[in-house]
Parts: structure tokens; C-alpha cells; sequence
């Protein structure tokens, strides 16, 4: 059983971009481009988790039905692109 280290919040999509996206596969190219600008912009954060995923594994936790289109698969290939 691995432990919860850390949570990091504030490198979820903003409250906005969720609500705009309704888990709408429709929305997904959009919601994707718009999140990874949000990365762009959340240098903070995206350091943050870098530095927990240069210490091992992460798992990246979603709450949505859907596996292909939630922020979870953004942000681990947005991580595999910018580290």
C-alpha cells in the first residue's frame, strides 16, 4: 500500500475550465489546450510536481467516470513532455 505524500491542489484545472468542459467529449480538444495553457501559466505548481515525480512514481487521481477524457490524462502528458 503506498501512502498519500502529497496533494497538489492548485495544479488542477480552475473551477471555470471544469465547469466550461462538463466532462463533454466534444470539449476535450479544447479543454485540453486550454488546460496545458493553465500549466503554462501555473509555473509553481508544475514545479512542484516535478520535483515529487523526480522522487519516484505518482499516481495521478481523478474523480470522473470517464478515463480517456478527464485532467488526469492531460497533466501526465503534459508532465512527460516538460520535465
Amino acid at each position: 500500500m503506498t501512502a498519500l505524500t502529497s496533494w497538489c491542489k492548485s495544479i488542477a484545472p480552475s473551477t471555470e475550465l471544469r465547469k466550461w468542459f462538463g466532462h463533454d467529449p466534444q470539449r476535450w480538444a479544447e479543454f485540453n489546450r486550454r488546460y496545458c495553457q493553465e500549466l503554462d501559466a501555473n509555473g509553481a505548481a508544475v514545479t512542484e510536481l516535478a520535483s515529487l515525480l523526480d522522487r519516484g512514481p505518482g499516481i495521478l487521481l481523478y474523480a470522473a467516470h470517464d478515463e480517456q477524457h478527464n485532467h488526469a490524462t492531460v497533466l501526465a502528458d503534459y508532465m512527460a513532455k516538460h520535465r
